[in-house]
C-alpha cells in the first residue's frame, strides 16, 4: 500500500546461509507472493517484505529507496540474513551494523558502502544479541548432542556495505562453506527475525520508540578488535541499546605534523559519522561512548577525549555504563 511503512528483509540469492534463513522464514508464516520488484522475487507478511537479490548485496546501494520507488512503500528498517566469512573457520553466529567510516575518498572500496559514512544502525542489534545468547544458552543446558554447541556467538563492529538510508543490520552464519549451509543455525537466526519483527503474533522486540525510550542510554563503542568485545559485554545487559561499534581500524590516526598542530587522519570523521547516523536511529536517546582506552596511544586518547568534550558526549568505561542501566 503506497505510503505504508514496512520492514524489508533482503536476501542474497547466491548465499546459502541467507537463502536458508529465508526458506525457514517462508515456512514459518503464510507469506503472499508479490509482483516482482525490479524483476526480482518478493513476498509479503503483515508489515514485512522479503526481497530476493539474485546474487550478493554488498554493492546493492539504496535498496530501501529503490523499493519505495517501485512500490510506494516506505522502508523503516532493513534486515540482511547473510553468511559471515573468517579465515579462522570458526563456526559462528554474528550480528552487526554496517558502514565504512574509516575509508577515505579515493580508497578502494572492497566490500561496498559509501566512503567515510555509515547507514543508521538498526535499533534491534542489542536485543537480538540478547535473544541469540538466551536461545543458545538454553540449547547448551538442555541438549548435549546439539551441533549448535560448536558455534561461537559475537557481535561484529561496523563494516562493509551496502549504503542505505534506513536503519540496517546483518545477521549471519559463519564462517566457511562447511557451516554456511548449517540448517540448525539458519533456523535459529530465522526464528529471531520472525519473533523479533512480531511475525509470530507477539509484540516483537528491539524497536526504538521515541515517546517510550527517550532519555535511555545508547552506546557507541570505540576501539578494540573486529569482534566487538565491549559491545558483546554491554549488549548483554537488559535495557542496553547499541549504536555503531568502531574498531581501531575504523579510526585511522595520523600524528600531528608538528607540535601544537591537530591530530590528522580519518578518525574524527569516523566518530562524527557514527554519532550522526546513530542519532537518526535513536531520536531522543542519550548517546555515550564506551572506549577501549588501552587500545589507543596516549596522544590518540587525548584526541578522543577532546572530540568527545567538543560533542558533549560522555566517554565512559563499560563498568560505568552497565551500572547506569
Amino acid at each position: 500500500m503506497e505510503g505504508q511503512y514496512i520492514i524489508l528483509i533482503v536476501v542474497s540469492g547466491g548465499d546459502i546461509a541467507s537463502t536458508n534463513q529465508a526458506d525457514k522464514l517462508l515456512e514459518m508464516g503464510n507469506w503472499n507472493v508479490l509482483e516482482d520488484v525490479e524483476q526480482k522475487t518478493a513476498y509479503s507478511l503483515n508489515n514485512v517484505r522479503m526481497w530476493i537479490m539474485p546474487d550478493g548485496v554488498l554493492f546493492e546501494d539504496d535498496l530501501d529507496l529503490r523499493w519505495q520507488k517501485e512500490t510506494g512503500e516506505i522502508v523503516s528498517e532493513v534486515i540482511f540474513p547473510s553468511r559471515h566469512a573468517a579465515a579462522s573457520g570458526q563456526a559462528s553466529l554474528t550480528i552487526h551494523p554496517i558502514g565504512i567510516t574509516g575509508v577515505t575518498e579515493g580508497e578502494e572500496i572492497r566490500y561496498g558502502g559509501r566512503a567515510g559514512d555509515a547507514p543508521p544502525p538498526n535499533t534491534r542489534i542489542a536485543s537480538w544479541w540478547r535473544e541469540l545468547n538466551r536461545l543458545t544458552n538454553a540449547i547448551q543446558a538442555s541438549d548435549e548432542g546439539n551441533d549448535l554447541k560448536r558455534f561461537e556467538l559475537s557481535l561484529e563492529v561496523t563494516h562493509h556495505g551496502p549504503w542505505l538510508s534506513s536503519p540496517s543490520l546483518f545477521i549471519e552464519v559463519g564462517s566457511t562453506a562447511e557451516t554456511w549451509h548449517h540448517q540448525g543455525a539458519a533456523d535459529l537466526l530465522a526464528g529471531i527475525i520472525y519473533s523479533g519483527l512480531a511475525l509470530d503474533g507477539g509484540s516483537g522486540f528491539g524497536h526504538w520508540e521515541e515517546s517510550k525510550n527517550s532519555g535511555e542510554l545508547v552506546v557507541i563503542t570505540l576501539g578494540g578488535g573486529h569482534y566487538a568485545p565491549r559491545g558483546n559485554l554491554i549488549g548483554l545487559n537488559e535495557g542496553a541499546w547499541l549504536g555503531h561499534m568502531l574498531a581501531n581500524y575504523a579510526l585511522p590516526f595520523l600524528p600531528p605534523e608538528s607540535e601544537g598542530e591537530p591530530v590528522r587522519g580519518q578518525w574524527k570523521n569516523s566518530i562524527d559519522a557514527a554519532i550522526n547516523s546513530t542519532k537518526k536511529s535513536f531520536p531522543g536517546g542519550k548517546i555515550v561512548f564506551s572506549w577501549d582506552k588501552k587500545s589507543f596511544k596516549g596522544w590518540q586518547r587525548q584526541a578522543i577525549r577532546d572530540r568527545a568534550a567538543e560533542l558533549s558526549i560522555p566517554l565512559l568505561n563499560s563498568k560505568s555504563i552497565i551500572e547506569m542501566l
